[in-house]
């Protein structure tokens, strides 16, 4: 299996490489533009940005899958506050496929800098004196106490999105 991610970030590389393993993929890490802003505001935002991560990667290589995953934050009907939400998408060029990770409340003191417009990155690493969370264990990690960390979570939303590639459950009328 050939899969092209639309990111050289090294969480996002391992958390498809570790989800997918049982099938051997080979995995090329794709520099690509996700089209929405750095820190994506709403799910529909997040969606797209994974979207077009793997639209762009796959379209960059000859890879049989392009792989995409996006972080964002969004305001959830029916739950508190502010959340982190992961998305990613599949597409082998005629079909994509969808799914997402975990989501956390994001802690008030947290959320409200976010909500402010900053990005949630560095507002995790100024909080606990790191450089590069995003790159480490992420926020998922820190919020869980290590229950979770950001190679997990995104590597949920790859499990999610890849479910229509490898089973026929979604194909006819099920």
């Amino acid at each position: 299996m050939e899969l092209a991610v639309g990111s050289t970030n090294p969480v996002k590389i391992d958390a498809v490489e570790r989800t997918l393993e049982r099938y051997e993929p080979t995995v090329t890490a794709v520099d690509v533009d996700s089209g929405v802003a750095e820190q994506p505001r709403s799910i529909e935002e997040t969606v797209t940005g994974a979207e077009n991560r793997a639209r762009k990667a796959l379209a960059a290589t000859d890879a049989d899958y392009g792989v995409g995953l996006e972080g964002g934050v969004a305001r959830l009907d029916g739950t508190p506050g502010l959340s982190l939400i992961m998305w990613g998408a599949v597409t082998d060029g005629d079909r994509t496929a969808r799914g997402g990770g975990p989501t956390l409340r994001l802690p008030d003191g947290i959320a409200e800098r976010v909500a402010d417009g900053a990005e949630l990155g560095p507002v995790m690493d100024n909080r606990l004196g790191t450089d590069g969370i995003a790159e480490a264990d992420g926020a998922a990690g820190v919020l869980t106490d290590g229950l979770t960390n950001r190679t997990q979570a995104l590597g949920e939303a790859v499990a999610s999105a890849f479910g229509p590639f490898v089973t026929n459950y979604y194909d006819g009328d099920g």
